[in-house]
């Protein structure tokens, strides 16, 4: 028969408290150490892009696109009113100074040039008929004048000769004094002939100046309509090729219009355009570097237009050294223009996100390339392909540089 024995009752009792408590402190143990534990690390699948960090000289370049322009460019415009009748030359031909690239018409101009051609003719008829009219009447005023002075003359050596007569005794005082005023009177009318006579000549000079200056300007429209007529026939004045003819045969055109645009492809310069945001460094005189992508070529910043299109600033530069085969008006090219060369500064490859002087979060590659943490790194100046890191990294870091926005939530991750 079983025999009751309160004392293993009371060790089964007190065994199961035992292991109750032990049990609620495992429970609680393993919660608080849950707790502590840090989400799982997200693992990166795509491969990332990834930059050490160096010290040593750093260049500073700024790039942009851009295109080849010639540094020589002419619009050819209309001098007058015109239909287009010929197009003689087409774009991409090459020309002359002389060569003839389209004809013009217009009737109302050639009959103006005739007119002119006309009107000068008889100007200059006009003047000659003067001029020997003017010369006939100074020669009449000229035979007048001689004859007073002849009479003048004998008037004065008549009176000459009375006088010696009356001193002698041999005439009288009043056939003395006669020839006397008489002399006297054609002295007057001698100087006076003499005076009309030099303004005679003045009056014909000053109406032949006249007459002159009426055939200067006839000679001047003459040459003008002339001029426009011959500008009918429209010539680029410059060796170089034709770029653009922008009318067509039967348009009628106004004075001024652009007929024709004619470049010289010997002389190209690069035409970029900076970021704002770069060009507030770039002066004149930088050295730079035109890449045709089939060669490139140095050259210097020769122009910075001071206003700003669409976030960009253009930016001429000049070529200086032989142009790559193929080079051509209006071909596609990138120009990098050295800013400066920085000594001893810590940089690394230019992040995706990397903006100058800013701070920065980036990925520090850890445990052997096998998981990457995100740090604070502060940015200062930046380069096309680099930038200068003035905290937050060390010489050998390594960072990723592509763009981990979709990891923004984690401060960890893995790299596979």
């Amino acid at each position: 028969m079983d025999i009751p024995r309160p004392d293993q009752a009371r060790k089964r009792k007190i065994r199961r408290i035992t292991y109750g408590i032990v049990a609620l402190v495992l429970i609680a143990g393993v919660s608080y150490g849950l707790s502590r534990l840090q989400p799982a690390a997200p693992t990166v699948d795509s491969a990332v892009w990834t930059g050490t960090v160096k010290r040593g000289e750093m260049l500073r370049q700024m790039r942009g696109l851009g295109t080849l322009v010639p540094e020589e460019i002419r619009w050819i415009p209309a001098v007058t009113e015109g239909r287009v009748e010929r197009i003689l030359v087409r774009p991409g031909a090459v020309v002359a100074p002389d060569t003839v690239i389209l004809e013009l018409s217009n009737p109302e101009l050639e009959r103006e040039a005739l007119d002119a051609t006309l009107q000068l003719k008889a100007g200059d008829a006009d003047y000659k008929n003067l001029g020997v009219q003017l010369e006939s009447q100074l020669l009449n005023q000229r035979a007048a004048a001689a004859a007073i002075e002849a009479e003048f003359r004998q008037a004065k050596l008549q009176a000459e000769v009375d006088e010696q007569l009356f001193k002698e005794g041999l005439t009288s005082e009043l056939n003395y004094r006669r020839s006397k005023l008489r002399a006297e009177e054609l002295t007057t009318r001698n100087g006076l002939e003499q005076q009309r006579l030099a303004i005679a000549a003045e009056a014909v000079e000053a109406q032949l100046a006249a007459q002159r200056t009426r055939l200067d300007q006839l000679r001047a429209l003459g040459d003008l309509r002339q001029r426009q007529l011959g500008a009918l026939r429209v010539r680029p004045g410059m060796p170089g090729v034709l770029q653009l003819v922008p009318v067509e045969v039967g348009q009628r055109v106004a004075p001024g219009s652009n007929l024709a645009r004619v470049a010289n492809p010997a002389r190209l310069k690069a035409e970029i355009r900076i970021a704002e945001t770069q060009a507030k460094d770039a002066v004149i005189g930088q050295v730079a570097v035109v890449d045709t992508r089939n060669g490139t070529v140095p050259g210097r910043v020769m122009r910075i237009d001071p206003s700003v299109e669409q976030g960009t600033v253009l930016v001429d530069i000049a070529l200086e050294g032989p142009l790559p085969q193929g080079a051509r008006p209006d071909l596609s090219v990138d120009g990098t223009i050295e800013v400066e060369r920085l000594t001893d500064v810590l940089y690394v490859e230019r992040p995706v996100h990397g903006q100058p002087n800013s701070t920065v979060g980036l990925f520090k590659l850890i445990e052997g390339g096998r998981e990457a943490v995100r740090v604070r790194v502060q940015l200062g100046r930046s380069s096309v392909n680099t930038i200068e890191v003035v905290g937050g990294l060390q010489v050998g870091d390594q960072v990723v540089l592509s763009d981990m926005s979709a990891w923004d939530a984690f401060d960890r991750v893995r790299l596979r």
